[in-house]
């Protein structure tokens, strides 16, 4: 049951940091993110640190909407999930998406 009466946290320094520097990702190359939804539903996705992985340039902001747990097997279906795109980490943050 999801508590409808929490307010999203708001982003912070912290999130801005973890969002920039995937060698402090607990589960890297993997980063859970958050983003609660008006109704209180949680939404779950995933930063991938492609460029270090797979010298992939344009996907530093980008979040793969997938549960951490449920990620497919390999790169290509990785980056074949449903996805948001973003320029920054601040408009990550914008869009409502915390670590998790």
């Amino acid at each position: 049951m999801s508590d409808t009466n929490t307010p999203p946290r708001p982003a912070t320094v912290r999130d801005l940091l973890y969002f920039r520097h995937p060698q402090l990702w607990m589960t890297w190359p993997f980063l859970p993110v958050v983003r609660r939804k008006p109704d209180g539903e949680m939404e779950y996705g995933v930063l991938y640190d492609c460029w270090t992985v797979g010298r992939r340039a344009g996907y530093s902001a980008t979040v793969f909407l997938s549960n951490m747990f449920l990620l497919p097997g390999t790169e290509g279906e990785i980056l074949a999930l449903p996805k948001e795109v973003f320029d920054a980490p601040e408009e990550i943050a914008a869009a409502g998406w915390r670590v998790d």
